[in-house]
């Protein structure tokens, strides 16, 4: 028993870091993946660099997508999309 608890620390911070670091982190990969994935024509969306606009058209050979914006169209790889602000451009207003 004395040998299990000298490592009893390091595996409670091993534990509590996992499920406050490791897991969140892999949770938010996977919705980003999914949210990447049901991207469809016509969806309004928001890029991480902060430009507005349209999904016109959608690639799977290179997982890119064209935008339709106030300039022009632009091509953008889906991985440069923002799940998070997209979502609130869609969610209705209180």
């Amino acid at each position: 028993m004395g040998d299990i608890g000298q490592f009893l620390p390091m595996i409670l911070i091993f534990v509590v870091a996992y499920f406050f670091m490791i897991r969140p982190q892999m949770k938010k990969q996977k919705d980003e993946k999914k949210f990447s994935a049901e991207l469809k024509r016509g969806d309004r969306i928001i890029t991480k660099s902060g430009l507005h606009g349209k999904v016109v058209d959608l690639n799977e050979k290179d997982f890119s997508c064209v935008l339709e914006t106030m300039a022009g169209k632009l091509k953008y790889d889906r991985s440069a999309i923002s799940m998070e602000m997209s979502k609130k451009l869609s969610a209705p207003e209180k």
